[in-house]
């Protein structure tokens, strides 16, 4: 599969939702501020998660990552935005000594794979200046399935390699599983089931494995039940390789001299420490607790971003609430979205729009009001006229009412608030 088609999407979507309006963030699942735009999780946007942290440590690849000629057609990024400029090591940085030829890749994807065919095998090695990787199109006498790998190495503290092995929240996003764990050596293991497309529109799976060691060695596999990755026709009920297969095949030692000739990254920007006090899930449960309208279900995605499903009994709704405190180092970070925005006598800012669903949805409304206290902190409230953004609408408008939101964003509790 080619990744500059990958890439191109990802960064499409980005762009699609990093406006200079100040409708960046509120429906992508981001903790806070523009670096993790550029680093948004593979499920929440539909982009890989290589690509993404490809994104956030030495800019795009040049080449595919599951390599050209893989069967979906020739790159296309005319129309992506420019990636953000590098941030860390340059690209040269990915390239090893090349004591892993491309040949030798692809023997050891073979070697590692169940009984079957590998055929339309196209590989990288460790020379390669855009990254090692391994793809080609398996199949077992069961339909033949789309499989690639790429190898690459990320500072293993930093806070893109803690986003690549979390799973996204499932109200910015559908999928059959997901999980995330701590294995014995200290690596962290990411396994997922999910759909080529968030939307479901074609029944295309995609199931991966990510995995990221204590030495920063990153691996991360994908499988399709189709012969590539978009434009093919299902040719089995699932990919080939179960969640336990993905997990061996990533943690398999036969990788290691690829990744050992890789050099180290650099270090990336550490963890942001979470904020204090009470997560945006619990908060938003209690400002809509005096509308008497039931709960029927909640999600969160990490302390500052929280979501309720409420229904009236006319129809589910989605209510989002988002929490942006002001950067320490760099105040006033939200400042320039909020000109030209009405201003209240305490100095808050707020902004109201309503706008079409952006996830596919059919019919989807999207209603929203942010707020800037004058500490700086951004409260961004949502609704949505379905269960979620990318599910059929399951109502006329949102259960919430545009005033309602705009109490909730203004509401004195938050006088105060991430001081």
């Amino acid at each position: 599969m080619p990744f500059e088609d990958e890439l191109g999407e990802a960064l499409r979507r980005t762009g699609d939702t990093f406006t200079a309006d100040g409708r960046d963030l509120v429906d992508a699942g981001e903790r806070r501020g523009r670096r993790l735009v550029a680093r948004r999780r593979a499920a929440v946007v539909g982009g890989s998660a290589i690509a993404l942290a490809v994104i956030g440590t030495a800019g795009a690849y040049t080449g595919g990552l599951f390599g050209s000629g893989g069967g979906a057609g020739q790159p296309n990024v005319a129309s992506a935005p420019e990636p953000p400029k590098p941030t860390d090591a340059p690209l040269k940085a990915r390239t090893g000594t090349g004591a892993v030829s491309a040949e030798q890749l692809i023997g050891v994807l073979k070697q590692l794979l169940p009984a079957g065919n590998l055929t339309d095998a196209t590989a990288r090695g460790t020379a390669d200046g855009s990254g090692p990787m391994v793809s080609g199109v398996f199949d077992d006498g069961k339909g033949k399935a789309a499989i690639g790998l790429g190898l690459s190495r990320v500072d293993p503290k930093g806070a893109m390699a803690d986003d690549m092995v979390k799973c996204p929240s499932k109200a910015t996003m559908k999928y059959d599983g997901c999980s995330s764990e701590k294995l014995a050596d200290g690596s962290r293991l990411l396994l997922f089931q999910g759909y080529e497309y968030p939307d479901r529109r074609v029944d295309t799976k995609s199931w991966r494995a990510t995995l990221v060691t204590p030495q920063g060695f990153l691996l991360d596999a994908q499988e399709w039940n189709a012969a590539t990755e978009k434009d093919s026709p299902v040719t089995r009920p699932a990919p080939p390789l179960t969640p336990a297969q993905l997990k061996a095949l990533v943690a398999s030692p036969l990788w290691l001299p690829a990744l050992n000739d890789l050099p180290a990254a650099a270090q990336s920007p550490a963890l942001e420490p979470a904020r204090s006090g009470p997560k945006a899930v619990e908060i938003l449960g209690k400002l809509v607790s005096g509308y008497d309208i039931p709960v029927v279900d909640e999600y969160e995605d990490g302390t500052d971003l929280g979501y309720l499903v409420l229904d009236d009994g006319k129809g589910r709704s989605m209510v989002s609430l988002q929490i942006q405190p002001d950067n320490k180092d760099h105040p006033g970070v939200w400042k320039d979205l909020f000109t030209g925005a009405e201003t209240l006598p305490d100095g808050t800012k707020v902004l109201s729009r309503q706008q079409l669903g952006e996830k596919g949805g059919a019919g989807v409304v999207w209603w929203s009001v942010e707020a800037l206290r004058p500490n700086g902190t951004r409260v961004i409230v949502s609704a949505f006229n379905a269960k979620s953004q990318s599910t059929a609408a399951t109502r006329k408008e949102p259960v919430l009412t545009m005033q309602r939101l705009r109490e909730i964003a203004t509401s004195p509790k938050w006088s105060g608030y991430g001081q």
